[in-house]
């Protein structure tokens, strides 16, 4: 995609314009908007000018400490170059509808659930008709299948016929997939807790009372207890693929410690170089997980060497790529503070792999002081095991998971 400049980008802009405080930063706005209605019949221009141009009026607001205008402008450069969509850029900014929400998305999203859920509702009964013994976990198994089928779905011999490409509907669906995997939550209490904690009222009330904080606090301690539940699951599994552990991952940095605040949403920060879970420190750093095998891993995680337990190459060759990570994150690091606004001259790596359960004949506690040697000597780079994260993840929640 190339870059884009729509009516959109345009009242997006002109909001941001009224945001700034500082003459200059405005000037280059304006600059901005005056380039992209320079186009002829009507289209607006974009290109890698108009890129320049808001990149350069984030520089200048980032100087003057406009935080929340640099965090506009970089949404601006994100839906330009096509990292944010177009439905989710109009509801963000509630650029139409007069700053309604846009009800048609609302709709368009419940109507595909309700053909999502009434289709799943109607195979778990033909399923269950066909196999009366199953029981709930073969039920949803079954269900689960089906989702994987359906991304293979093919073009029947007595149906022939002819598929175009409609303008618009693959971003719309894209943004629909994205909405149903990432923001709907079904009785989820720790979005529930935000919702009340948006209500100025509400949050008073709670922070004052003691059960109001102990409320919120279970909830969380419940999702968590719960998500470390499956990611243990996963990481015991025998077929389980580094894109599984990832996912289970996802979304959970208070696993990592207390240090981290969040993750970054872009994972390609280095041309060629994709990293796994990029986490930020509370000085605003990065900091990268290197996901390996965990169960599924070829190979042991120690040797004997000289009377004593040493990490093998499997170890020492995951070191070296987080390692060749963070030199590249160094070298490019003023171009990604510039667009993206974080620091990775700090940045620092931890690489998750193996299991103990992997060498049954090795005491897991061997094994962990091994590499806990092995990291004393390597700069800026933590090697840990899955099980380990998670032990340390569960007794940060006070119980068993």
């Amino acid at each position: 995609m190339g870059v884009r400049s729509d009516f959109s980008l345009d009242l997006q802009l002109k909001y941001v314009h009224e945001q700034v405080a500082n003459d200059d930063v405005k000037r280059v706005i304006t600059s901005a908007l005056e380039h992209m209605r320079s186009g002829r019949g009507g289209h607006r221009k974009g290109g890698r000018v108009l890129v320049q141009l808001l990149g350069a009026a984030r520089g200048q607001a980032a100087e003057l400490g406009e935080w929340g205008v640099v965090r506009l402008l970089q949404d601006s450069i994100d839906y330009a170059e096509g990292r944010i969509l177009q439905p989710d850029f109009d509801e963000r900014y509630r650029l139409f509808q007069d700053g309604a929400r846009n009800e048609g998305l609302l709709g368009f999203v419940a109507g595909m659930l309700e053909i999502k859920f009434n289709f799943a509702a109607d195979a778990g009964r033909r399923y269950l008709e066909e196999h009366p013994d199953a029981g709930a976990e073969g039920l949803l198994a079954h269900i689960d299948s089906l989702s994987h089928d359906a991304r293979y779905l093919v073009a029947p011999g007595e149906r022939p016929g002819r598929y175009s490409l409609i303008r618009g509907r693959a971003e719309k669906m894209i943004w629909l997939e994205r909405v149903l995997q990432e923001r709907i939550d079904i009785d989820d209490p720790e979005e529930a807790a935000q919702r009340i904690a948006a209500s100025p009222e509400a949050w008073a009330l709670l922070a004052a009372d003691p059960e109001g904080q102990m409320i919120l606090r279970a909830a969380q301690l419940q999702k968590r207890s719960a998500r470390l539940a499956a990611l243990r699951k996963v990481a015991e599994d025998e077929a389980a693929t580094e894109l599984d552990l990832q996912r289970a991952l996802e979304g959970q940095y208070w696993i990592f410690g207390g240090r981290f605040v969040g993750e970054a949403a872009q994972r390609r920060l280095v041309p060629g170089d994709e990293i796994d879970i990029p986490l930020i420190r509370g000085d605003g750093s990065l900091h990268i997980v290197e996901l390996k095998r965990a169960m599924s891993m070829t190979g042991a995680l120690v040797k004997r060497h000289r009377g004593a337990w040493v990490p093998t190459a499997h170890v020492h060759d995951a070191v070296g790529q987080a390692v060749n990570y963070l030199v590249g994150l160094d070298e490019d690091r003023r171009r990604i503070f510039e667009d993206f606004s974080i620091e990775t001259r700090r940045a620092s790596a931890i690489v998750l792999i193996g299991h103990p359960a992997l060498q049954p004949d090795v005491p897991e506690q061997e094994i962990n002081e091994a590499l806990r040697t092995f990291n004393t000597h390597v700069n800026r780079v933590e090697v840990i095991t899955y099980k380990e994260l998670i032990d340390n993840a569960e007794r940060s929640l006070g119980g068993s998971v």
